[in-house]
């Protein structure tokens, strides 16, 4: 996606005049529920140019280099004096996040150690039918990734070196769900297990807590990762949500 648009970097791809990353940036820092913002690049000091070279001064944002994947470079720094408990983990391709998205995730987080943003098919596709999106296949519905996790405590650290090891297949669901025995693979691949209860058994079996939030807004599952998503994108903002 960098090379098709001209940019070194992925997160600098602009979208209706402004860099992924700016738009992710000032989301993050105009949502109530967060108070400090952590860029994770292998070269952060590299993407501090054109509008966002702005993030440079500002006292809440601070940059942190990344390992080899995404979730050994969390692990690394969630928990530590920079990045103290919880923490909100989204990516710079999340162009259309908006502190609503956040504040409603934020807010169906409860009590889990973990939780994970989604949308459910029916309300995405009733806004966008075209959207091609990777869906998790349950008996109550069929979910998409919205880039939104929650962290709260240390006990997360097992779900974290487990994300590591399948984070190539994160986007397959059986491939994940077999990681945690023969029985919920099964159920995953009769759909006689709905999400929420296959997320709290794969949770159980970590010694955490896990649940997942399924988020009101169709927008929030849309990240851009081929050119087809980032005309998605740029006709909603041009358009209006």
């Amino acid at each position: 996606m960098a090379e098709a648009t001209g940019q070194t970097y992925k997160a600098l791809i602009p979208v209706c005049g402004q860099s992924m990353l700016a738009r992710v940036c000032s989301t993050l820092l105009g949502s109530a529920g967060v108070a400090r913002v952590i860029i994770l690049a292998q070269e952060p000091n590299q993407l501090l140019i054109g509008d966002t070279a702005q993030l440079a001064d500002n006292p809440r944002v601070s940059l942190a280099p990344s390992g080899m994947g995404i979730a050994s470079s969390i692990a690394k720094i969630a928990g530590t004096h920079a990045a103290p408990w919880p923490v909100l983990v989204t990516t710079a391709d999340h162009a259309l996040l908006t502190s609503a998205m956040v504040e409603e995730f934020l807010g169906g987080v409860g009590e889990a150690d973990l939780a994970i943003g989604v949308g459910e098919r029916r309300i995405v596709e009733s806004a966008y039918p075209d959207t091609k999106r990777t869906w998790l296949k349950f008996s109550d519905g069929h979910y998409s990734g919205a880039n939104l996790f929650a962290l709260r405590n240390a006990q997360v650290a097992d779900a974290l070196e487990l994300w590591s090891g399948v984070e190539q297949d994160r986007k397959k669901s059986l491939s994940i769900m077999s990681r945690f025995g023969p029985l919920l693979l099964l159920r995953a691949l009769t759909r006689t297990i709905a999400f929420p209860e296959a997320l709290h058994h794969a949770g159980k079996r970590l010694g955490i807590v896990a649940k997942p939030v399924v988020l009101s807004q169709p927008e929030a599952v849309i990240d851009v990762d081929k050119p087809e998503d980032l005309a998605l994108v740029e006709g909603i903002l041009t358009n209006g949500r």
